[in-house]
């Protein structure tokens, strides 16, 4: 009998039983449990658990544990819980989900070239006021992050008629877009960004990046989007770019900490537009069918799919 395969998540989870229901369906071969349903002689045939920001402790009750299988494309935390562990770590790598990220950069780069926060602050004074429109060519949308969801991103800013520049660690050629790469290219990157979107992964590198040296390299007035991890942002040198002018505003769906308390200043900051962690979220179908292919493969050759670099962290 092949062993149940466990769904690990969180305590509390509110989509845990749809989680596992979707994985259900789409391997009607396999038998997808919750761990709590799994006896110690279970667990031990367990050598992979799909997962969802799982609890370590949990984990460690599978004693024969060789991978997981993340249900979420971001892994920082897991790769950190993990990170001395023999346990290797499979991601989430679904197309569908770039897809929503790029409809998310786009709906909200539309929101600030539109100006709609200017006009939502007109509304509430009762001003009836109109400005200039600037065509989308004359703006540059500047992307932190050239891989799966930077370069879907760009496609649909380059369809929608703005100029895209994109900057990674190692050197990208995207057709349409200018690129630049490394810490020395950085600041030419940002001194010529209208709108700077944030789309990097959380590692050692990258956290606190936009401090207040890198922030004061974009031009003023520039409006930044950041939908890859709060950590990433200063949020005091952003706080103190807003209240300069030197940004004009900030649309924020990832924080250091989430939910984001109510004591925390971007929630009442006028030049912030606060998200609860919505720009990409994960499509269960999607996602479990291709967690199953996965585990088919698995399953009939015993090779693991491509495993996360746990010193890159992604």
């Amino acid at each position: 009998m092949i062993p149940a395969i466990p769904f690990i998540c969180a305590p509390g989870y509110a989509f845990a039983e749809a989680w596992r229901a979707a994985l259900q369906a789409a391997m009607p071969l396999e038998r997808i449990v919750a761990l709590e349903s799994l006896d110690d002689h279970a667990r031990a045939a367990c050598d992979f658990a799909i997962v969802a920001n799982p609890d370590t402790r949990d984990l460690a009750t599978l004693a024969q544990l060789k991978w997981v299988h993340s249900v979420w494309a971001g892994v920082e935390r897991l790769v950190e819980d993990l990170q001395h562990s023999p346990v290797e770590i499979v991601r989430l790598v679904d197309p569908q989900l770039a897809q929503t990220m790029a409809e998310a950069v786009l709906a909200w780069t539309l929101y600030l070239h539109r100006d709609m926060p200017r006009y939502a602050r007109q509304q509430a004074a009762g001003q009836w006021l109109e400005h200039d429109y600037v065509r989308p060519q004359e703006k540059t949308v500047a992307l932190l992050g050239l891989g799966e969801l930077g370069l879907a991103s760009a496609a649909r800013l380059l369809a929608a008629g703005f100029q895209v520049s994109g900057w990674s660690r190692s050197r990208r050629a995207v057709p349409g877009v200018q690129c630049f790469a490394g810490d020395e290219e950085l600041p030419a990157l940002l001194a010529g960004a209208d709108i700077l979107v944030c789309l990097l992964p959380l590692t050692p590198q990258t956290r606190d990046m936009l401090d207040a040296p890198t922030l004061a390299h974009l031009k003023p007035g520039a409006s930044l989007i950041n939908f890859a991890r709060g950590a990433i942002i200063d949020d005091q040198a952003l706080r103190a770019a807003l209240d300069s002018g030197q940004l004009a505003h900030a649309v924020l769906d990832v924080f250091r900490e989430e939910p984001l308390p109510a004591a925390q200043w971007q929630w009442q900051h006028p030049q912030v537009t606060v998200l609860p962690h919505i720009s990409g979220p994960t499509d269960r179908g999607t996602a479990a069918a291709i967690v199953a292919a996965n585990v088919g493969r698995y399953r009939a050759t015993g090779a693991l799919p491509v495993v996360v670099d746990k010193q890159r962290r992604y």
